[in-house]
């Protein structure tokens, strides 16, 4: 390849792998999917987008249907579960040795989260305390991490870094306790026999983990083909399941970071010396070997839950998200307004969010830091907790995934959509608003 098409090959992907490595980025190609969506949904073309998603996809042998469902259906249980399974890897993580390692570090993003799934979840219900629509009090729970942060980008550098970290653990913990009432209450009919069987298949992954074994693609099989196939047939979301096989990914390093040092310095020296004049492209049969060997090692030296994370997470952010909010996020707008009203959903999903979130987190952030039971993150106030309290008011993803759990309706699901669109960009305004003027 010649130094002119190198240039040129770079001038193209430079950008873009610039794009995807900013974490703003989601953010903006999520935003583009949902306009996109909107756009589709009150075009010509509504009724064949609508309808693309209603087409049957499924698992067939010798004639009998395995598995048989909507791409729609696909979507929010097959492609979201690896959304879920990198969720439960980041709270893995975080439990490990990040912001949640310690009761002290960890007591302050689980109040505010708490806060803010509680609160939220009381207005709707007494909005909405009978009848089918009461199954809707999750929805207003949810924060929505990638638009969030985004936002927060946008402020600009002048934001503290101690208010990222403070919103990606507190969205974390949501995440989890978003999990938590998804299998509690929006879980239909149990098959005993296929959750039994998905327990079994979880209880091996954590075995072989015990046991030291460190193939991704061992846990790939197992986990796809029994613990969420199994999941998705007892009835249990299968969601569930991808958090729960997350758990069970290994940690721990095969090789001490001394020693890989130590092994990669010796590698790289064998690998000079066999062929020191260096001037042909191609290498030798030794120095492959050494390669190899030096390849070996650093996987041994990066524990899997984080080598699936990083691996897993651009694929999550700029494929799966946006896939499920062009599928989910779609509102034929040309329906009867006076309608959309005739329930109380909208309220309480936009009150919910953009008032229940930001007191939730905010009053309990505030009493834990006023009894001084937990200290505010460094560069944190008042102020910006305010605009933070905002943010966590912008719930798309998670809460467009709980209304299709909690109503079967075509009218409380638009109500619910309405009410998740309006109130999560009401609360990205003012907490942008608010965090731009604390900044300065």
């Amino acid at each position: 390849m010649s130094d002119r098409q190198k240039i040129l090959i770079s001038a193209v992907t430079a950008p873009v792998q610039r794009f995807i490595q900013q974490e703003k980025s989601g953010g903006i190609v999520l935003g583009i999917n949902v306009v996109l969506s909107l756009i589709l949904a009150n075009s010509p073309w509504s009724k064949d987008f609508f309808h693309l998603f209603e087409h049957k996809l499924g698992l067939y042998f010798d004639g009998r249907v395995l598995l048989e469902y909507t791409v729609h259906h696909w979507i929010n249980d097959g492609l979201m579960a690896i959304f879920f399974f990198v969720v439960g890897l980041e709270l893995k993580r975080e439990i490990i040795g990040g912001e949640l390692s310690s009761p002290r570090k960890a007591m302050l993003p689980i109040a505010a989260a708490l806060g803010g799934m509680l609160v939220p979840a009381l207005i709707y219900f007494s909005l909405n305390p009978t009848g089918e629509v009461r199954n809707g009090w999750g929805i207003p729970m949810a924060t929505d991490i990638a638009f969030a942060l985004g936002v927060l980008f946008l402020v600009g550098r002048s934001v503290p870094v101690g208010l990222k970290v403070f919103l990606t653990a507190l969205a974390i913990v949501d995440d989890l306790g978003a999990v938590l009432v998804i299998a509690l209450f929006y879980t239909s009919d149990i098959s005993i026999i296929n959750l039994l069987l998905g327990v079994g298949f979880i209880g091996l992954m954590y075995a072989a983990n015990k046991l030291g074994v460190r193939n991704i693609f061992f846990y790939a099989i197992i986990g796809i083909a029994g613990v969420w196939t199994a999941f998705l047939l007892s009835g249990i979301h299968a969601t569930i399941a991808a958090v729960l096989a997350a758990f069970t990914i290994p940690a721990n390093v095969e090789l001490k970071e001394g020693d890989y040092i130590a092994k990669n310095e010796n590698g790289l020296k064998q690998f000079k010396e066999l062929d020191p004049d260096s001037s042909t492209p191609a290498l030798t049969g030794q120095q492959l070997h050494v390669l190899e060997r030096i390849k070996t090692d650093t996987n041994a030296a990066i524990p899997p839950l984080q080598r699936l994370e990083h691996a897993m997470h651009p694929l999550v952010t700029f494929v799966i998200l946006p896939i499920f909010a062009l599928a989910n996020s779609g509102v034929d707008l040309s329906l009867d307004f006076v309608k959309v009203f005739d329930t109380n959903i909208v309220y309480g999903v936009v009150l919910g969010l953009l008032i229940g979130k930001a007191v939730g987190v905010v009053g309990f952030t505030y009493v834990l830091t006023k009894f001084k039971l937990a200290p505010f993150p460094t560069g944190m106030n008042l102020r910006n907790l305010i605009g933070l309290g905002f943010l966590a008011g912008i719930g798309f993803t998670m809460s467009l995934f709980i209304t299709s759990l909690a109503f079967y309706s075509d009218e409380h699901l638009i109500q619910a959509k309405i009410g998740i669109l309006a109130g999560s960009l009401a609360s990205g305004v003012i907490g942008y608003i608010v965090l731009k003027k604390s900044a300065r």
